[in-house]
């Protein structure tokens, strides 16, 4: 039988020049006007809607709606698309097991090479990620580019605290730095993967110099690095990863001043935007990714500084699973200005519109915490949220749960958190660790911070 191997499937020098990386990406996007990147971003548009009215699954989407491939010209008629979300991936799982309708495989000797994995679960059963060899690489050359625009060297040792198994994100960011920088890179992976005091072992071992992954469990390992005496031998020089609403300040000192940076991305579309070397704000790679920002309720368009769910689309993702106008449910804003770049810039993760919280008619997202404890020396930084609901008079409340170090003060923080969330909560203090049955910092890639109790 003939069929071609992963790297015929794909012309990866063509790949290289359409999405440069190092000197070439920034000479590239420096000088581009907004106009010449729209022209590539709708040239690149036109090629994968073709690809996306091949898939049943949007061919059902968009019909349903009325669509037709004739009313799709150009990216200027995106919005007329209907946006999907995880339910709808998940649905289409439900009716056509095991991979659903959505990727456009192919049968047989006619199906090119395809890498399987899946979500973490975070907000439910575990959903199948579907990637062609394009599509995988240009995901893969999306982190290199960054890390490598951060200030990633060849003579660095790089760290990955991200899972493996069946989970997608590990393994990609080892392809990225791997095939994408000249760093070498450890597999550490989770707490579950390889144990918290073998984490800093290594790093003592092979001079590690990069750390990345989720920075909840990130600043845990300076800890378990300090009480083994190894803090001092480990010179930890860059630390990237999602830092959202965390405290940058506290995840650099808690590694003696190494420079953390933040970046965005979900399983199902790879690396969305990043920070560039100045930190302000995270670069949308708008040559890969065409990102919207919808309003939670009504769906429409929401202005610069204004709150919106991130809806995305992969310009580059037509082989396997194309994404046409996914909604991450992640919030943020967009930045006014320019930066380095001719790319547009968000605030990062500020929350997830579906883990929001109405709480007596406020809108609470609990990854707001982190930011409104952040540069307290009291405090490790870890938190749960317990949502109540009293069953005689139906009100719901909220206990944060804060770790101290000691000499907090709970009525402070109460009326702290009062003042960032705009909504009184109850606050509860515990020691150093405590969090963590409640949270599974130590074998989730993304920490459980909110646990609704109502029963609802």
């Amino acid at each position: 039988m003939t069929f071609p191997t992963y790297f015929e499937a794909f012309d990866a020098r063509q790949m290289l020049a359409d999405y440069p990386i190092g000197e070439a990406f920034v000479q590239r996007y420096t000088g581009m006007s907004r106009d010449e990147l729209r022209a590539l971003q709708n040239a690149r548009f036109l090629k994968l809607m073709a690809r996306g009215w091949q898939i049943p699954f949007y061919q059902r989407l968009w019909g349903n709606q009325g669509i037709e491939s004739g009313d799709i010209r150009s990216l200027d008629d995106i919005t007329k698309l209907p946006v999907y979300d995880k339910a709808d991936l998940m649905a289409s799982i439900a009716d056509h097991p095991p991979y659903g309708d959505f990727a456009g495989l192919g049968a047989g000797g006619e199906r090119s090479p395809v890498i399987f994995h899946t979500t973490s679960g975070t907000t439910g059963r575990p959903q199948a990620l579907l990637f062609g060899p394009k599509g995988r690489e240009v995901t893969n050359l999306l982190v290199g580019r960054m890390y490598r625009w951060q200030g990633l060297r060849p003579d660095d040792v790089v760290q990955s605290v991200y899972g493996h198994g069946m989970i997608n994100g590990g393994h990609y960011i080892r392809e990225a730095v791997t095939h994408f920088t000249n760093s070498l890179f450890l597999s550490a992976g989770t707490g579950i993967e390889t144990r918290s005091a073998n984490q800093v072992q290594l790093m003592a071992d092979f001079g590690v110099t990069v750390l990345v992954g989720f920075v909840d469990y990130i600043r845990k390992l300076a800890e378990v690095a300090r009480d083994a005496g190894l803090i001092e031998q480990i010179g930890i020089r860059m630390i990237c990863g999602h830092l959202g609403t965390e405290d940058r300040a506290s995840t650099e000192a808690a590694w003696g001043g190494a420079k953390a940076f933040d970046w965005y991305g979900v399983g199902d579309t790879g690396s969305i935007a990043g920070e560039g070397p100045e930190r302000d704000g995270l670069y949308v790679w708008e040559d890969a990714q065409y990102l919207e920002l919808l309003d939670v309720d009504t769906g429409t368009p929401v202005g610069t500084g204004e709150t919106g769910d991130m809806v995305v689309t992969c310009l580059f993702k037509d082989d396997v699973a194309p994404c046409i106008r996914f909604n991450t449910h992640d919030i943020t804003h967009e930045l006014g200005g320019r930066g380095e770049i001719a790319f547009k810039r968000i605030a990062g993760f500020k929350g997830r519109s579906d883990n929001m919280v109405k709480l007596r008619g406020i809108n609470v997202f609990p990854h707001a915490i982190g930011a409104i404890i952040e540069n307290r020396s009291d405090l490790t930084g870890e938190y749960v949220c317990r949502l109540t609901r009293d069953p005689a008079t139906q009100r719901d409340d909220m206990l944060v749960v804060l770790e101290s170090r000691g000499g907090s003060d709970q009525a402070q923080l109460a009326a702290l958190l009062r003042q960032g969330l705009n909504v009184e909560v109850q606050v509860a203090l515990v020691a150093p660790g405590e969090t963590a049955t409640l949270t599974q910092i130590d074998v989730r890639q993304k920490p459980i911070r909110l646990i609704d109790e109502r029963g609802l």
